[in-house]
């Protein structure tokens, strides 16, 4: 498996600090986009964790989760491990930025979105907590791989407002779900089996809320991953940048 990717983050033009966080690790194909919550200080902290800890856990060799909420039995099917092991690393970041919140009243209320990326023996595990995107290109189109947890999201859902209605709604930026906010939170998961050509494209709300889908996708199959980003996050800006901006987009060159 041979995949070129770039991440790129910027504060935007109206933050004074960036409470985004993203990792790449070419090692193990793992791509990570969070997007922090609660003021400078808890936000970026909240982040940083959830970054920190979803690497520690997948890069761990040792590591033997606690049987309450970690299981895999000799021969067990590879593509199960790799869900269990994604969702513990999700919800052991979760767990840590709720109890540091309890611990120091400094971070009391922070969160942050977590959207990972692993690609692993020919299959393309996503899993995300809040409205980081996931975006899967294929054949010259585009798709959306991830269900964002927002209040606008389950109106739309519910057919109460529209697409259209939801992109300048007052409350789109009201998520109900992140980590930290509880100590447990449920995960959505997929997996896709990936092919030479594929772009994977992660990112924050502070991209998604200034570029179509449609956009994202072309942008992605003129420039390549690097160029790609740096359009991207220039044109988020351009438009507004009233959030933090990042975005992380890998093409996978090799399958096998």
């Amino acid at each position: 498996m041979r995949i070129t990717s770039c991440g790129m983050t910027d504060v935007g033009v109206k933050r004074t600090n960036n409470e985004d966080n993203y990792l790449i690790n070419d090692e193990l194909n793992l791509f990570v986009v969070c997007d922090g919550m609660g003021g400078h200080a808890g936000g970026e902290f909240a982040s940083a964790i959830a970054v920190n800890t979803v690497e520690e856990v997948l890069t761990s060799i040792e590591i033997r989760p606690d049987a309450e909420n970690f299981s895999v039995e000799d021969g067990a099917n590879p593509v199960e491990v790799a869900r269990e092991k994604l969702r513990y690393a999700i919800r052991l970041a979760g767990k840590r930025i709720y109890q540091r919140a309890l611990e120091d009243t400094e971070y009391k209320g922070m969160g942050t979105t977590c959207l990972v990326l692993i690609v692993d023996n020919g299959n393309a595990f996503i899993a995300h907590v809040g409205d980081s995107r996931g975006y899967l290109v294929r054949d010259g189109k585009i798709e959306q791989i991830t269900e964002d947890h927002s209040l606008v999201n389950e109106r739309v859902r519910a057919g109460l407002i529209t697409e259209d209605e939801a992109k300048t709604h007052k409350l789109k930026n009201i998520i109900t779900r992140s980590l930290g906010f509880m100590e447990d939170v449920e995960i959505d998961l997929s997996v896709h089996a990936v092919r030479r050509d594929d772009f994977f494209v992660l990112c924050s709300d502070g991209l998604s809320n200034f570029m179509e889908t449609e956009e994202i996708g072309e942008c992605v199959l003129s420039y390549g991953p690097q160029d790609a980003a740096r359009k991207m996050i220039e044109t988020a800006c351009e438009r507004g940048g009233d959030d933090n901006v990042t975005v992380v987009v890998a093409r996978v060159d090799e399958v096998g």
